[in-house]
């Protein structure tokens, strides 16, 4: 199997008002938390947002794993929905000491380069910065993080830096290659 070098980019915010806004997309784009955890929704997302940008990590999870996660205090799925259409999502989940990671962020492949990106990432920044609001018990938000890679669209890096993500690590490792999953088998050429 042939090898591929994948860098990782890991970037912070350590206070609200690095947090920039992005201009809201034309249109009936709203943003929505998923307040129910449902396995089968958090994978339809995962594998229809990632699978030409080849997440793989969660594919073999099964109900259990999808199900034990969601559940847990402070994670958070916001779905982007276009006209009523899932467009895309974000996944926040607390870590120790006011860390919250923005894990999961991205958009079907159809919904794309339509402002879509940067107005869910603000909104799911601002989110992972109130997350304690909304659960009793969690210690307010100190810091957001997230990390890219090289094998992410080529504008994301550029949205994370307007929406006031600054760099603080990179990483460069050697990774299988692989083919996109998609949504399903043979979903997209490859």
């Amino acid at each position: 199997m042939t090898n591929i070098p994948v860098t990782t980019w890991s970037l912070e915010q350590t206070s609200p008002t690095d947090a920039l806004p992005a201009a809201a997309p034309e249109g009936d784009v709203r943003i929505v938390r998923a307040e129910v955890p449902s396995p089968e929704f958090s994978r339809f997302l995962y594998a229809s947002v990632g699978g030409d940008i080849l997440w793989l990590d969660r594919l073999g999870w099964t109900y259990a794993q999808w199900q034990e996660h969601l559940a847990r205090p402070g994670v958070e799925t916001w779905v982007a929905y276009d006209r009523g259409t899932p467009a895309g999502y974000v996944e926040l989940e607390p870590q120790d000491d006011g860390v919250v990671e923005i894990v999961y962020f991205g958009l079907i492949p159809a919904f794309r380069g339509r402002r879509i990106g940067g107005h869910l990432l603000a909104y799911g920044a601002a989110r992972a910065w109130d997350l304690a609001e909304r659960w009793p018990g969690l210690g307010r938000t100190k810091r957001v993080w997230l990390h890219t890679c090289s094998k992410d669209g080529e504008h994301a890096m550029d949205n994370y830096l307007r929406r006031g993500f600054k760099l603080f690590d990179t990483k460069v490792e050697e990774e299988a290659a692989a083919a996109p999953t998609g949504p399903w088998p043979g979903a997209y050429p490859g």
